[in-house]
């Protein structure tokens, strides 16, 4: 091998990001060098494809380099990787967080042409493991730094096979939490976002059976200087009273929430094994509303989920409206197998795609509302480069100068360009 640092590329989600740079972190310390490592996405089937488009295109670029592969679609569907020619090595989500793996990846007997096919893959049962959640960094993000407090999920919606690559769910503890985030404040991070699988069942693993509103309100009172914290993704039919508490009391809690919303149909919702109906949904973002009147909701929606009718598919466009979201992320429904949804009734692709339009549409249409709706103020904002920032709200600022990054200013909005605010 070459003594050059090993090529890291993410695909899917920040906590696969945050891994990445733990992962990062791991393989210079083992003394990894010369190594292509892909951390894979399995939520859709297009999510597998760009993996593997990912993979040839780097082992392309990088001729006669060891690649390894891992994430959640390695763990799902190892056997899918290990049949490309350009793939060394699958590693399974567990065992990409152990100091030990990347120890021995660094043996020369990793060489692909030493390896045979049955040695390629290193996936164990992720049901098995019982330890809380991940490998602790000090720091992923350049201004605002992701704090990674839970994996895993319990629950089984019919769509998902999430599950299957992360395991069941399980929390790092609140003072080692605390601890971190102490660590961060020390060297000078403003903002720190808690991110997990399925945030909202934090603590159900742990003794006491803590909440996701305790952690929340102990991070708050324990790291004073802390001036921003924010929640990544919580399914909201699972907050708790103290979480709702702190929305209200909190101002250091920032105003805006990502919610796993899915669907605005109950026949659907029910189809899909959520937990909640189109209702609660509502009630809940008109609760929190109420108690922090200005807060804005993100939300994930899927398109032409299998038995969606055009009747069914207008509750979830209006579901934009009723609950008042401002940043949508809209999935075209793509079927995963061995997930019990794969088997339905399948809405016919054409019409996926118009439906998932539409709701892109309606969400471009409610940005647009919020961004006009902030044109005048004058906004704290974190900069996160010489020339962009974000609200407390999460809205992206363009500014017309270079701004000192990582420091919360005030800023005047000037107006917005449809995508973001301009300042």
């Amino acid at each position: 091998m070459t003594q050059d640092a090993p090529i890291f590329a993410t695909l899917g989600c920040r906590l696969n990001a945050y891994e990445t740079e733990a992962m990062r972190e791991m393989a210079e310390a083992a003394g990894l060098h010369g190594a292509v490592v892909v951390n894979t996405c399995a939520v859709t089937a297009e999510a597998v494809r760009k993996a593997r488009q990912e993979i040839r295109r780097l082992a392309r670029e990088n001729p006669g380099a060891p690649v390894i592969v891992t994430g959640c679609a390695a763990q799902t569907e190892p056997e899918t990787f290990a049949a490309m020619p350009e793939v060394t090595r699958v590693i399974g989500n567990h065992e990409k967080m152990q100091p030990a793996t990347w120890e021995q990846l660094r043996s020369p007997n990793m060489a692909p042409d030493l390896i045979g096919e049955t040695e390629k893959i290193r996936v164990d049962d992720i049901m098995s493991v019982r330890e809380t959640a991940g490998h602790l960094i000090d720091g992923f993000g350049r201004h605002r730094a992701y704090v990674q407090v839970q994996n895993g999920c319990d629950h089984r919606c019919t769509f998902c096979i999430i599950p299957y690559g992360r395991g069941n769910s399980r929390s790092v503890p609140a003072g080692v939490v605390v601890e971190q985030i102490k660590r961060l404040r020390d060297r000078g991070f403003n903002e720190v976002v808690l991110t997990g699988v399925d945030l909202t069942s934090w603590g159900a693993d742990l003794p006491g059976t803590p909440r996701l509103g305790d952690l929340v309100m102990r991070i708050l009172r324990l790291v004073p200087d802390l001036s921003r914290l924010r929640i990544s993704s919580i399914d909201s039919i699972e907050a708790d009273d103290n979480l709702m508490l702190a929305i209200a009391t909190e101002p250091r809690l920032m105003p805006h929430l990502h919610l796993s919303l899915q669907a605005g149909d109950d026949m659907i919702l029910k189809r899909m094994k959520r937990r909640h109906l189109r209702d609660d949904a509502i009630r809940f973002c008109e609760d929190a509303r109420r108690l922090r009147p200005g807060i804005v909701f993100g939300a994930d929606i899927i398109a032409g989920f299998p038995t969606e009718t055009e009747a069914m598919f207008e509750n979830s466009l209006k579901l934009v409206d009723d609950c008042g979201l401002t940043f949508l992320h809209v999935f075209p429904y793509s079927a995963r197998k061995g997930t019990p949804a794969a088997r339905m009734p399948r809405v016919p692709g054409q019409a996926i795609k118009e439906r998932a339009a539409r709701l892109r549409a309606a969400g471009d249409a409610a940005l647009t509302r919020h961004l006009q709706a902030e044109v005048g103020q004058t906004l704290r904002v974190l900069t996160e480069g010489p020339r962009l920032g974000r609200t407390e709200r999460f809205t992206e600022v363009a500014f017309d100068r270079d701004m000192p990054e990582g420091t919360l200013m005030d800023v005047t909005i000037r107006g917005h360009d449809g995508a973001r605010l301009v300042a």
